[in-house]
């Protein structure tokens, strides 16, 4: 490889960093402004950027991760061809500085010009279905219901329990030991995600269609709750008072943990991944105890239940903002597609194809669809219905 060359890699791989300064950056910018296909990256990069040029020489990693991804799907269709992260990873990178190449020469600058400016504007108000938000509905022990969402920010007072909701997170106060014991629902639709903190501290991420029942203070020998859909559990340590998760006909049981249950009924299989710490699966009369990378799966269809080695990664990339694939079926993909921009679908037209990718969550609907169809699917979208058609 030649000089220049080399010095593109380099480039590239300080912007997969982050470590871009703003002089690096506009020569990335400069890019994607020398051709029409680029357009759809630029209508959502484009306030990114403006703000980071302006503020900041460093991109921070939240931007980095979208952008990226964006990048990189969009210059190679091969990405279905599916090989391991690594490897992916590197032939990407490199797929990337070939077209990053085109940039020699190209002038720097710091804002992007009104003209450029306004098309890309002009380009993301087309109608599209947005991607879910911080939303949930909790129920009171009362009956009574209250609609939380990402600006909600109040104080529920129901007998002597407080609960404050802030910032997409219902947070329960310690209880004091006299306050009568209750028992709340919060559950997210279709489009929706949120975060509760439990009165023991226990942390619990919901994910789109998913519902949690739990007592507004926790009382006797074990900390129970129920869930259906998703969640991740960040379970606060008592050795004195275990933390069980009734889901389906299974319990999980733990002391102190991170773990993720996956428990669609429309699933083939419920999931209980492991994170840190111990946690044991109980179904009936069967027992699995994980260690850490571990997963029990139990088929929806036979309850057979197996012990194997689990993607962390690929688990929890919904709780950190992202879609991950790992020899993934369309129809999987369509179903998380669907619980998370609240639609319908109709897979019947779908092949045995397998995708690989890790895809932020916070796309709309139509550029999520362009990535998919880069790889050589195909769709029709009807108002809020979505058909595979290839």
């Amino acid at each position: 490889m030649n000089q220049p060359e080399n010095k593109q890699e380099a480039l590239l791989q300080k912007y997969l960093n982050g470590e871009c300064d703003p002089e690096e950056i506009a020569i990335l910018y400069s890019w994607l402004f020398s051709s029409d296909k680029h357009k759809h990256l630029l209508s959502v990069m484009k306030d990114d950027f403006e703000r980071v040029l302006q503020q900041q020489p460093v991109l921070p990693e939240e931007i980095s991760n979208r952008i990226e991804m964006r990048l990189l799907q969009s210059i190679d269709s091969r990405k279905v061809n599916l090989v391991p992260r690594s490897r992916w990873w590197g032939w990407a990178a490199a797929a990337a500085v070939a077209l990053l190449l085109t940039t020699a020469g190209a002038y720097y600058y710091y804002r992007i010009p009104d003209k450029v400016a306004a098309s890309a504007v002009a380009a993301s108000t087309i109608t599209d279905i947005m991607p879910g938000t911080n939303k949930a509905v909790l129920t009171l022990a009362d009956g009574s219901v209250v609609t939380l969402d990402s600006a909600g920010n109040q104080v529920i007072q129901q007998g002597g329990t407080r609960v404050q909701q802030a910032n997409g997170k219902l947070q329960y106060a310690m209880a004091d030991g006299k306050a009568p014991v209750g028992f709340n629902t919060l559950k997210v639709p279709c489009g929706g995600q949120f975060t509760i903190v439990l009165s023991d501290g226990t942390q619990v991420w919901l994910n789109s269609a998913s519902s949690l029942r739990y007592p507004t203070s926790f009382t006797g020998k074990e900390r129970v709750v129920e869930m259906q859909g998703q969640g991740y559990f960040a379970v606060k340590q008592n050795a004195h008072q275990p933390f069980v998760v009734k889901v389906n006909n299974t319990e999980v049981q733990v002391l102190g943990t991170d773990f993720d249950i996956m428990a669609y009924l429309d699933e083939e299989e419920m999931r209980t991944t492991l994170v840190s710490g111990a946690v044991k699966v109980k179904q009936g009369s069967t027992e699995k105890y994980l260690k850490p990378g571990q997963q029990a799966a139990i088929d929806n269809n036979t309850g057979v239940m197996e012990v194997r080695k689990a993607d962390i990664s690929s688990v929890t990339a919904w709780k950190t903002g992202f879609f991950e694939f790992d020899n993934t079926n369309i129809y999987t993909i369509m179903r998380q597609l669907a619980r998370w921009y609240d639609i319908e679908i109709d897979t019947k037209n779908g092949d045995n194809k397998l995708y690989g990718g890790r895809i932020n969550r916070n796309l709309p609907l139509s550029e999520m669809l362009s990535l998919l169809e880069s790889s050589g699917a195909k769709f029709i979208l009807e108002g809020k219905k979505l058909t595979v058609i290839r």
